[in-house]
């Protein structure tokens, strides 16, 4: 016991001295604020604070346009305001190069997650999928709608027909699960999509935490979900193999990746394509399931502001013919309902930050940044601004209507520059497809509106968002 208790001693005792010889005084001039505490620097309230606490209180503290802080162990400096946003996007592969902390480096394998990324998906491996046939540019998307628009109503009759309440988080989850599994992989087995949405749900909570791996740690449970949607996806690859091998002819991103080689021209091992479908499969799940249900929760609590989206959505209904799919034009005819989402998107952000790495020392507002340090992107430092936004805590979908947009650079949901997300528009016929049909079959209210929203970068609410449904009928 002695000996242990004395090599725990000296484990901390190197820990410090690694701690002070990496983070030791220097006279460049480098930003305002703290490091925090030794080792574990400001990383406990950074996971626990609201992001918009954390970037505001120190915005104030130190400064508006930039401050340096300690999170998972590394410098870092965060860069706001649309100034900020403006420069990391256009110095992306010149200043800055992708970051991951070791949560998710550890959960996608490091080797994997080193490259330069998008989200979680590497930037190669974006460029891979986005020059594919049939994936995510608009031309391609066109030919998905009508599944997409099948699959909702599927989800909707097996989750929502005959129920006075519902969880609206869990079957968002649900549900965009089932729609990426069909577009990522053709699959077409509700039990194994919601296997999936489980294991995802498992994994996203260990995303951005402290990488101790012992039982009991939110990381721990991560690691294992993580393990368990691998063994999965391996599952599927060598079903996709022997299909291959039968002749079958397979046209969705999965199979792409796995008979196809990358921009460099090599091909992937099996175990690599299973951790390049994994990122982008759990890209595909948070952001949306959570902006699906916040938008719920919202046109909940202001039905006036969901009447104007049901008229608008009822117009485009009855110009269809029974039965008849939604298509790309009606997509686009959904204006007011799409300055909606972007309104509830402003307010809770799908991507609440990410990371960079400093590939060479520069200047910025007359501070040093070292090279190697690492940069914190946040939607927080603007998307609630006054001068850009009046009274930035109310719902207001007004600001986008008729045409209107916000300065460039104050409300970027889906990043910017070479690095934006490029499931953009997937992600806008997810929402609108959804958005549709809910609205035309139903009418809510918010059982919880009070329920606590989890800090960090995974806003979730942390009791769900229940709410009250009846049936809709154009003559109520």
């Amino acid at each position: 016991m002695e000996s242990q208790l004395l090599l725990l001693l000296l484990l901390g005792a190197l820990a410090l001295i690694i701690y002070a010889f990496k983070f030791k005084s220097s006279k460049t001039n480098l930003p305002p604020g703290s490091f925090g505490w030794p080792i574990i620097g400001e990383t406990i309230a950074f996971m626990k604070e609201q992001q918009q606490h954390f970037v505001g209180e120190r915005m104030k503290k130190h400064s508006t346009k930039l401050f340096k802080t300690s999170i998972f162990g590394e410098r870092m400096v965060v860069l706001c305001g649309t100034a900020g946003h403006k420069f990391i996007a256009t110095n992306e592969e010149k200043l800055f190069l992708a970051w991951r902390p070791l949560s998710m480096q550890k959960l996608f394998r490091s080797s994997y997650l080193k490259a330069a990324a998008t989200a979680i998906v590497p930037q190669a491996d974006v460029i891979q999928i986005y020059r594919a046939p049939g994936f995510l540019k608009p031309e391609a998307l066109v030919k998905y709608i009508e599944t997409m628009d099948s699959l909702v109503q599927e989800h909707l009759k097996l989750h929502w027909e005959g129920k006075t309440t519902v969880e609206v988080y869990k079957l968002a989850q649900l549900l965009v699960t089932s729609l990426s599994a069909r577009f990522f992989t053709g699959l077409h087995d509700n039990e194994r999509t919601e296997k999936y949405a489980r294991l995802m749900d498992v994994v996203t909570s260990g995303l951005h935490t402290i990488h101790i791996n012992i039982p009991g740690t939110t990381f721990h449970r991560a690691m294992k979900g993580a393990k368990a949607l691998r063994k999965e996806v391996l599952l599927l690859i060598e079903e996709k193999k022997a299909a291959a091998a039968s002749g079958v002819q397979m046209h969705d991103i999965l199979s792409f990746m796995l008979f196809n080689p990358d921009p460099t021209g090599r091909f992937s091992t099996e175990n690599e394509v299973a951790d390049k479908f994994m990122g982008s499969m759990v890209a595909a799940f948070h952001s949306p399931s959570m902006v699906t249900s916040f938008l719920f929760k919202y046109l909940g609590e202001r039905p006036e502001i969901c009447d104007k989206v049901r008229r608008e959505q009822l117009e485009i209904a009855s110009s269809k013919k029974w039965g008849e799919a939604l298509n790309w034009e009606d997509i686009h005819k959904m204006k007011y309902s799409w300055g909606v989402a972007l309104e509830v998107m402003r307010l809770v952000p799908p991507l609440q930050g990410t990371f960079r790495e400093v590939a060479s020392e520069f200047t910025y507002e007359g501070y040093t940044i070292p090279k190697g340090w690492k940069v914190f992107w946040s939607a927080s430092s603007t998307n609630k601004i006054p001068e850009y936004f009046p009274d930035p805590e109310e719902f207001d979908p007004s600001r986008f209507e008729n045409g209107k947009t916000p300065p460039a650079y104050s409300n970027i949901p889906f990043g910017s520059g070479p690095r934006i997300c490029p499931g953009k528009e997937y992600a806008r016929l997810q929402l609108m497809c959804c958005l549709h049909h809910i609205v035309t079959k139903y009418k809510w209210e918010v059982i919880n509106p009070n329920s606590k929203i989890a800090g960090g970068l995974n806003p979730v609410p942390e009791e769900g968002i229940h709410i009250r449904i009846q049936p809709y009928f154009p003559l109520q």
